[in-house]
Parts: structure tokens; sequence; C-alpha cells
């Protein structure tokens, strides 16, 4: 009879149970979970990162590259819309989501991106190596 308690999440889901653990172990710290989910396969001379970001418009997500470091950002407003009423309970999250990746070994200007479906998808050509280029040296 106590776990009937209207609009309260129930632990008892076994594909939950590590999502709960690691939310419930970190909830007082200052160490966060990832913002958004990746993948990142490799393919023929490239890897591809697929990053889940659903409900973003593509204006809201930017991609940044310095250093050898690629910074893929996005914003919610949790702006409440005029004449839509009021929340009576919100559990979207909303505000700036960002994660970092070191892409040293890719070839920074042939990086290519998509969103579709909520889908961001990155195409991150790997960097040619470069050859030492021998030479001979005359003595005089």
């Amino acid at each position: 009879m106590f776990g009937m308690l209207p609009f309260e999440r129930s632990d008892d889901n076994l594909f939950d149970t590590f999502d709960n653990f690691t939310r419930n172990f970190f909830r007082d710290s200052n160490t966060t979970l990832p913002a958004f989910r990746t993948d990142i396969r490799e393919e023929d001379g490239k890897y591809v990162l697929e990053a889940e970001l659903p409900g973003f418009d593509k204006g809201d997500i930017k991609l940044d590259v310095k250093d050898g470091i690629l910074t893929i950002s996005a914003e919610h407003s949790a702006e409440q819309k005029a004449g839509k009423g009021n929340y009576i309970r919100r559990e979207r999250r909303y505000g700036s989501f960002s994660r970092s990746f070191d892409i040293s070994g890719i070839d920074e200007a042939g990086i290519t991106a998509a969103y579709r479906n909520g889908i961001l998808e990155l195409d991150l050509p790997k960097a040619v190596p470069v050859v030492p280029e021998s030479r001979r040296i005359s003595i005089e």
C-alpha cells in the first residue's frame, strides 16, 4: 500500500536499477552524469559520433573545435509560453548541456555534421599520417 503514492517513481524496474543507483549516488555531489548520451563507431577512414539531443532546434546546438577538443553544447529555454497554463509537474530538463571530446588524430577541417530526428551525427575523418620525407645531403 505504501508503494502506491501518486506521482512517485518506483525503483522496482530492473532496467532502471543502475540508472537509479548512479542518480542517487551522485545526487549530493558536484559530479554529474553526462548531459546527453553519445555513441562513437569506427567506419572506413573515419569515426562517426551520434549524440542524442531530442527536442532541440538545430540553431540551439553549437559545435566548437579548439586545441584538439570538440565541444558539443546545446541550450533549452525554460520559458513558459504565454497562455499555455501553469505546470503541475515538470520532468523535462532545461538549461545548457555540454560535452567535450578529444579529437587528436582527426582531420579537423573535414568534420561534417547533420541533425535529424533528435540525433546529431558528426563525421570525424581520421587524419592522414604525415610520412617524413627523407633526403640525401651532399658532402662538399
